[in-house]
């Protein structure tokens, strides 16, 4: 007669196979019988306590909040009028899209402080349940794990491989790629397959993965033409998309010094939108001052705010237009004042 399995093999078996208990061999006796269902039980019910406190691909913590999203943009980022609706109908057509073609791509572009990495962290908190701490939304700085160039080969791979992995174990990725103006020019070329309209390769489909880049690339153009607009006398709601996009991704494109130089990213039209974000004004820094009180608990104190922006560098140097480090310095600053 054949021995029974021990009730140890069995859990382990249920918890490495994932199935039921017709995938197991039958046992010779009833108790055995009970046993797997007994156990199988346990599996089930263990597997959806796990589901419910550790992070998985999973509805449970996977979930776009549309409502969320356009809040937060609205009474979070301040002066990006083209940056909002942009990224609003981009990740609410993405997500909400069951079979996508490819990959959302899109390149944000805009000098340091008008809210590139925070339009990043909106998404993803809109997004998982866990926001920027998910396992599913991952960050990669330049600088930090791409520093010598001489290494780009053996970066290429390990980029490619790192986003393979992750894709394998969840479909709803999200990458996020800083400094790319400080990247190696090549490099992310290594992921293009990834981000193209392949079904799937070597079995992993890739398209409702989320790749965002983030760079000051093209900030030039985009200051020059909100230059333009405000010496015209025209308000910079009054600039729009079809006003910078071409001219930016030209402007990446050719830019030596940029990750995007003569990339098949661009060359190939696999960025979604190139969105820029306008240089801000003195009464954006206000705003974004008044926010970081309230995220502090703090009453707000629209003097005080005022008297933050006043201190900050504006140019063109005459004119004193747009603050040069736009919000990035808002937290410091209003410690000092305090």
């Amino acid at each position: 007669m054949r021995p029974t399995r021990s009730p140890v093999l069995l859990l382990w078996l249920l918890l490495c196979s994932g199935a039921g208990t017709e995938a197991i061999e039958p046992v010779s006796t009833t108790i055995a019988f009970g046993v797997v269902a007994t156990l199988t039980a346990f599996i089930t019910n263990y597997r959806t306590i796990s589901n419910y406190y550790y992070e998985c691909c999973h509805p449970e913590w996977i979930v776009f909040n549309r409502t969320g999203l356009e809040a937060d943009l609205r009474s979070k980022l301040f002066g990006q009028h083209i940056a909002s609706r942009i990224i609003l109908k981009a990740v609410d057509g993405f997500m909400n899209n069951d079979n996508p073609k490819k990959p959302l791509v899109l390149s944000l572009h805009g000098w340091t402080g008008t809210g590139k990495n925070f339009i990043s962290k909106l998404i993803a908190n809109n997004i998982y349940k866990e926001g920027t701490k998910s396992s599913f939304f991952h960050l990669f700085a330049s600088t930090y794990h791409f520093p010598h160039s001489s290494q780009y080969e053996h970066y290429k791979y390990q980029l490619k491989q790192w986003i393979k992995g992750n894709v394998t174990i969840c479909e709803r990725s999200m990458f996020v790629f800083d400094e790319m103006d400080k990247m190696h020019p090549g490099l992310i070329d290594g992921i293009k397959p990834f981000l193209d309209y392949y079904e799937n390769l070597d079995g992993v489909s890739y398209r409702k993965a989320i790749f965002i880049f983030l760079s000051n690339a093209g900030s030039d153009k985009i200051v020059e033409t909100a230059l333009d607009f405000w010496n015209s006398a025209k308000t910079r709601e009054e600039i729009q998309l079809r006003d910078l996009e071409s001219l930016l991704s030209r402007a990446v494109f050719n830019d030596q010094q940029s990750g995007f130089y003569r990339t098949s990213l661009i060359d190939k039209n696999l960025v979604d939108f190139f969105v820029p974000l306008l240089p801000l004004e003195s009464q954006h820094i206000v705003l974004c001052t008044m926010a970081e009180m309230k995220s502090r608990g703090m009453k707000p104190n629209q003097r005080l705010a005022e008297k933050v922006a006043k201190d900050l560098i504006y140019f063109p140097k005459t004119e004193r237009v747009f603050a040069a480090t736009g919000c990035k310095t808002i937290e410091s600053k209003l410690d000092y004042y305090l």
